[in-house]
């Protein structure tokens, strides 16, 4: 197993995970839902790849990209939760089934994770499901604790 950070000529198949992931969170998506972000992902991908969003990806010896693992990098006014305003957001940790339970999702979030540190990122967030809570508080995650109420306004 090869373990590295993609690059522009992984767009297909990190395209192609990033779909797998989506449906294995929320189940099998409307066609046309799914037509709608298989086509925005690739140029996503092209205009923040290696600029503001990292993709560490396992490659099988084939070529294959059989897990993945995104970090999103946001900068935003400095304030004592997060001085340097840099934050980093950790998205699509997904495995394909068959690979699962090897040690692939470890492996890439330490790499993550040693990047975030090298970017001086304050910190690093997720959201996990309960199936990836316990590797994530191996890797010393702990739940989010805020005087604050998350909230949303959705269009």
């Amino acid at each position: 197993m090869n373990y590295r950070r993609a690059g522009q000529d992984d767009i297909a198949q990190l395209t192609t995970l990033r779909m797998a992931y989506l449906e294995a969170d929320y189940g099998v998506l409307e066609a046309e839902v799914y037509e709608v972000i298989a086509q925005r992902l690739p140029s996503y991908f092209l205009r923040h790849l290696e600029r503001d969003c990292f993709a560490y990806v396992a490659e099988a010896e084939d070529g294959e990209l059989i897990a993945s693992a995104l970090l999103v990098v946001s900068e935003k006014p400095a304030n004592l939760s997060f001085p340097t305003g840099r934050i980093g957001t950790v998205l699509n940790v997904y495995t394909q089934p068959q690979y699962r339970r090897q040690g692939n999702a470890e492996v890439l979030m330490r790499m993550l994770m040693y990047d975030a540190s090298a970017m001086e990122l304050d910190y690093i967030e997720l959201k996990a499901t309960e199936q990836g809570a316990a590797l994530y508080e191996k890797l010393g995650f702990c739940p989010k604790n805020s005087d604050y109420l998350e909230m949303q306004f959705i269009f």
